[in-house]
């Protein structure tokens, strides 16, 4: 059995500073080190006072300390890692950008006011939720230990128990809306078209080469290809080995 320093050691690159991060900002808020108001997505403000980094810092606080922000961590710590290190392994770049995407598509949906939250960082984590639930659609999960079911319906149900337990739904809703904007415009679309309208970057490629972040691609210096997908996979997803 490993040790939790050994654990953290061995979690993929990206899913381990994102948590990492999420850890720090929640535990430097505890202890008053940092102002959440300093931190919260206002567009007023970063654009009009240039304060830019709420447009990042926002993403990285998930709540104080409670039982709701252990989830969201374990949240990370597992299906994050599970997307890394399965349909993600040796494409850091495309997971990177991935949670950019997804970022960027939270930001233009909270610049609606209905839809505005000041911390989407509840709304990432759904996303990649979201995502591996397409990714894993077969996988059994087993909920707080009352129901067991297919990892396809996973989302619907946190947002069903969301709603039970009086938590705001809006995070997870933005978050299923990004995660199924993606897969759309990485899967679906790609398979009924031949088209993929959401390509990594160059510049991604490069910054994940020129930083050594993640596994080394297996050819020189050239980044893998995204593995192909039968027709089949548009709604059952790809099949993948989950280790506990």
């Amino acid at each position: 059995m490993s040790s939790p320093a050994e654990f953290y050691q061995s979690l993929p690159p990206i899913s381990k500073a994102y948590g990492t991060l999420c850890l720090a900002f929640t535990t430097a808020y505890q202890l008053g080190i940092i102002d959440w108001q300093l931190i919260a997505l206002s567009y007023k403000l970063a654009f009009s006072h240039f304060q830019i980094w709420r447009l990042i810092t926002n993403f990285f606080f998930l709540g104080k300390f409670s039982i709701n922000f252990g989830i969201r961590l374990l949240m990370v710590a597992r299906y994050g890692v599970q997307l890394e290190r399965g349909p993600f392994d040796r494409r850091t770049a495309d997971f990177i950008w991935m949670m950019i995407f997804g970022a960027l598509t939270l930001l233009a949906l909270s610049a609606i006011p209905f839809f505005y939250n000041p911390f989407l960082g509840v709304s990432l984590v759904f996303m990649l939720v979201y995502v591996w639930s397409r990714e894993f659609p077969n996988a059994q999960i087993n909920i707080y230990g009352l129901v067991t079911l297919k990892a396809f319906y996973l989302p619907w149900a946190m947002l069903a128990l969301d709603v039970i337990f009086g938590s705001p739904i809006l995070p997870d809703l933005l978050g299923i809306i990004a995660g199924h904007l993606y897969y759309f415009l990485t899967v679906l679309h790609p398979l009924a078209t031949g088209r993929n309208l959401l390509k990594t970057p160059r510049w991604v490629h490069k910054l994940v080469i020129r930083w050594r972040i993640g596994a080394p691609a297996p050819t020189n210096n050239r980044v893998q290809a995204q593995p192909e997908r039968n027709t089949g996979v548009a709604f059952s997803g790809r099949s993948y080995r989950l280790n506990d």
